[in-house]
This record gives structure tokens, C-alpha cells and sequence, in this order.
């Protein structure tokens, strides 16, 4: 299974994708992480992010891409892959899009977990105190949702015209949610 995982900060993806990773024995693959990890194994791909980064820079898409295409290129990723947090916007999509017809993996589905943005500043909030975050206030996270909904609504779209996406309802507990998720995907 090669699933793509849409929603708003603050929605439920990263504990689902490691949910979903359990059921199905497939690596989650967060770029953030994938960013992290590469920069602290000293990759050439993270020097490459690091020199950006301390630039204050966002780190492009090429550098991106170029560590998912090493990522998905790993043994555990043969049967499959839980892609959290990537594609952003519609030109992420479309060079993704290449990246994987390239190695032979396209996308399968797309699920878009979708949340009240109310409901998510909520989240987020109760997110920052469990975990003595200070820099998601509620104007940050408002301001988080904007971009999102700005960047991110395109690549909805994208993923319906190529009719892989499904959207589910994340409210609710986690199980719920994860029922609702392996609903669409055991169809």
C-alpha cells in the first residue's frame, strides 16, 4: 500500500501514520524526520538542508524529494509507505507524482483527515501544554491553519482527479478515526 496523508496541523496524521505503519508493516515517513535524521548522519542531501536551514531558508523541493526518493528506495519501503506531511502544495504534488512513477510506486491513495479548524486550535492548544510547547499559541496556530488551507487545497484537488482520494472524519477518539481510515483502505 502507497498512501499519501492529508489534514490540517494538528488533524491526527502523525498518530495515525503510526498506526497505520503497526497494521500494516509499512514505514511511516515523516520529511521532517526524514530531514532531521539526514542531517545528523551527516548525508550529503542533509548537509545540503543543514546550509539551508541555518540560512533561516525553507529547504526545496529537490533536497526533499531527492531524500524521499532515497528513503523509498529502502527495503522496508518494497511493500509499501505512509507518506505524513508531504505533499505541502500542488507543485510538491506534481514532482512527487513524477518521483514516484520513476521508481515504479505510485501513489495508491490519499486520505484527507479532516477536522473543525476550531476543533483543531483546540488540539493544538492542549498539545502545547501537555508538551510545554511555546510556540504553538493560538495566533501561530491560526496562522498555520491559513497557510494550510491556502497551500494544501490544490493538492486535494489533485488527488481527486487522479481518484485516490478519500476524506474521513477525524473527529472523534484515535480508534475511531483509525476504523474510519482502515474502512476506506480494506475496501
Amino acid at each position: 500500500m502507497r498512501l499519501v496523508l492529508l489534514g490540517a496541523p494538528g488533524s491526527g496524521k502523525g498518530t495515525q501514520a503510526k498506526l497505520l505503519k503497526e497494521e500494516f508493516n509499512i514505514p511511516h515517513i515523516s520529511t521532517g524526520d526524514l530531514l532531521r535524521g539526514a542531517i545528523v548522519e551527516k548525508t550529503e542531501l542533509g548537509l545540503a538542508a543543514k546550509i539551508v536551514m541555518d540560512k533561516g531558508q525553507l529547504v526545496n523541493d529537490e533536497i526533499v524529494l531527492g531524500m524521499l526518493k532515497d528513503r523509498l528506495s529502502k527495503d522496508d519501503a518494497r511493500d509499501g509507505f505512509i507518506l505524513d506531511g508531504f505533499p505541502r502544495n500542488l507543485v510538491q504534488a506534481d514532482m512527487l507524482d513524477v518521483l514516484l512513477k520513476e521508481i515504479n510506486m505510485p501513489a495508491e491513495h490519499a486520505i484527507l483527515i479532516a477536522v473543525d479548524p476550531e476543533e483543531v486550535v483546540g488540539r493544538i492548544a492542549k498539545r502545547a501544554e501537555v508538551e510545554g510547547r511555546t510556540d504553538d499559541t493560538e495566533e501561530v496556530v491560526r496562522d498555520r491553519i491559513k497557510i494550510y488551507e491556502n497551500l494544501t487545497s490544490p493538492v486535494v484537488d489533485h488527488y481527486k482527479k487522479h481518484e485516490v482520494l478519500s476524506e474521513v472524519l477525524g473527529t472523534g477518539t484515535i480508534e475511531q478515526v483509525q476504523q474510519r481510515i482502515l474502512s476506506v483502505l480494506r475496501f
